[in-house]
């Protein structure tokens, strides 16, 4: 089977992980569907759970219990818990295996999404279900007709068959199915769907603009959601859609969407995509506290994981959430909180951090406190804080990051020198440009922003002005390439650390510009908003420094401590 590049959510094969140590961490793609799908087949009963919301989709049955666990599995889907729709759609079966829609539904979440590729075991179980629909296909009604017709493009018997052509002709089907029902919500947010899964997080061109599929991805979502407000599945994916380039598109569809199936963690989280991204920080936080609750009630709740099995859920989904707090913490001050996610979700096995296939995402993941204790410039417990195995080079370069920085900050340039001198050395070393975050991003480019800033720090601290400027601006142009994640593989945003070395160097217009670039990134990020009203009150400019301080005070107001303790 021919596999796709999945950009955002590089998952790697964590049910090894999970087996062996309970900790969250992200799954494998590989093994995913494998656990899922054996999950999906666990003894009854299956729950009907009362937390997820009003979602309706009538089905040709004469079973209230069959309809009932199909619009649990739909509103799963939807919510990409796709082992606990699958669950939900068997359970349908054992209710009506007469319903053709329903084994149409075990087909649907068994295929690949936007996240995960489809795994080769699941092929025969999906290739089964799908031939079954269609053989109990003369009693459903036209339109279940129209889709599993559609549906039945999608596969093949050989589970080595390439996938890409499948994926579009799936994706062409559904197409015909849309304009044959153009009224239809559901069968347009599938469309939308499957054309998505054509090119998963490859929606826009690398200047911005969006490809020809994508403007009718986008097209197809925003009618749905203007005729149906509250369709989950359309508002999920259309926050994906956008939130690479237009975030501010989705933020209605984000606000709406975080309410309505609170028993659905993923859904729950979703609208923080859309808040990191314009500057709602604190409302970002909020989403990923209530989602990781959710989740927490869930597991501990629900036969089908009983504390203990893993899936692609458990183990990619829920550690999401904590990753998205620390990171809305992070930049809303919030250090005690950005602290508390920082270590939930750095607590990985340590010796899961050297399998080849998710060692630097794990590595990236157990570098989070070190990052959070510099941006709180947190020095003295930086200092205590021992060094990683030396094996792990990632951990081990910003480890010195760490105590470079809190070296400068308290006058020993002698010792944060030698620090920069280690690092220097490991972001040659080729085995970091080969150790990518999730696939993506190399841990050596990030290493290398983070020697560049130790640089600038120290330059400055020695009074070397230009140099220091220069190496923070080139801090600035590495992030700027970094491959587009969220949240971001860089924790600090380096136009607010060069802003400030321009303000403390008296360059007060090219210190404006600084934090006025990162804020057009980062939207309403109290960092720079404080310094861009330094810089503006060093101009002599009052009215607009008394503007930018009212939006400051606003986006500082969840900080433990004032702007002053980090400035």
């Amino acid at each position: 089977m021919t596999s796709r590049q999945y950009p955002l959510i590089g998952l790697a094969a964590l049910v090894l992980a999970v087996a062996i140590s309970l900790t969250p961490l992200p799954h494998t793609l590989s093994t995913a569907w494998h656990t899922d799908r054996s999950l999906a087949q666990a003894a009854e009963p299956t729950p009907l759970f009362d937390n997820l919301g009003k979602y309706h989709f009538p089905i040709a049955t004469p079973s209230q219990q069959t309809q009932q666990y199909f619009d649990q599995g739909m509103t799963l889907a939807y919510g990409f818990n796709h082992a606990e729709a699958a669950r939900a759609f068997q359970a349908a079966i054992r209710h009506d295996d007469t319903c053709a829609l329903c084994h149409w539904g075990l087909a649907y979440v068994l295929g690949p999404n936007i996240n995960a590729p489809m795994e080769l075991d699941a092929v025969p179980t999906a290739w089964e279900a799908i031939q079954q629909a269609q053989a109990l296909s003369a009693d459903a009604s036209p339109k279940e007709q129209a889709l599993i017709q559609a549906m039945a493009t999608r596969y093949a018997p050989d589970p080595e068959a390439d996938r890409g052509p499948l994926d579009q002709a799936y994706a062409t089907a559904m197409g015909a199915v849309h304009q044959h029902y153009p009224e239809d919500p559901d069968i347009a947010t599938l469309y939308a769907e499957a054309l998505m899964d054509t090119m998963p997080w490859d929606y826009w061109d690398e200047d911005g603009t969006p490809r020809p599929e994508t403007e009718t991805i986008l097209t197809t979502l925003e009618s749905v959601i203007a005729q149906h407000p509250q369709h989950i599945g359309a508002l999920h994916l259309y926050i994906h859609a956008v939130e690479k380039e237009h975030p501010e598109l989705a933020e209605t569809a984000a606000d709406t969407l975080g309410s309505l199936v609170p028993g659905a963690g993923h859904l729950v989280h979703m609208p923080s995509h859309i808040y990191i991204r314009i500057g709602r920080y604190h409302d970002a936080a909020i989403a990923n506290q209530q989602a990781i609750a959710a989740d927490h009630t869930y597991l501990h709740s629900n036969a089908l994981y009983n504390n203990s099995e893993p899936s692609l859920y458990t183990v990619a989904y829920m550690p999401h959430n904590q990753h998205f707090l620390w990171f809305s913490a992070l930049m809303n001050g919030q250090s005690r909180l950005a602290m508390q996610a920082a270590i939930a979700t750095a607590n990985v096995n340590p010796d899961l951090m050297r399998n080849h296939d998710f060692a630097a995402g794990l590595q990236h993941y157990f570098t989070m406190p070190l990052f959070t204790r510099i941006r709180f410039q947190q020095w003295a417990e930086i200092q205590t804080t021992p060094a990683p195995a030396a094996d792990l080079k990632y951990p081990t370069g910003i480890w010195h990051y760490a105590q470079g920085m809190a070296a400068t900050a308290t006058g020993d340039l002698t010792t944060a020198k030698a620090h920069l001198a280690a690092m220097e050395t490991l972001t040659q070393d080729p085995a970091l440009a080969d150790l990518r975050i999730w696939g993506f991003n190399a841990t050596s480019q990030v290493l290398q922003i983070a020697a560049n800033v130790l640089g600038g720090e120290i330059a400055l601290a020695a009074g070397d002005d230009e140099g220091a400027i220069a190496q923070l601006q080139q801090a600035v142009g590495l992030e700027s390439q970094l491959v587009y994640t969220e949240p971001p593989d860089w924790y600090s945003p380096t136009r607010n650390l060069l802003g400030k070395a321009l303000l403390e160097t008296g360059q007060y217009p090219a210190a404006e510009a600084a934090f006025r670039a990162d804020l057009a990134a980062y939207p309403n990020n109290g960092w720079s908003l404080y310094g861009l009203a330094q810089s503006l009150k060093a101009q002599g400019n009052a009215a607009d420094m008394a503007t930018v301080q009212t939006q400051f005070a606003a986006a500082w107001q969840d900080a433990d401590l004032p702007m002053e303790a980090y400035w």
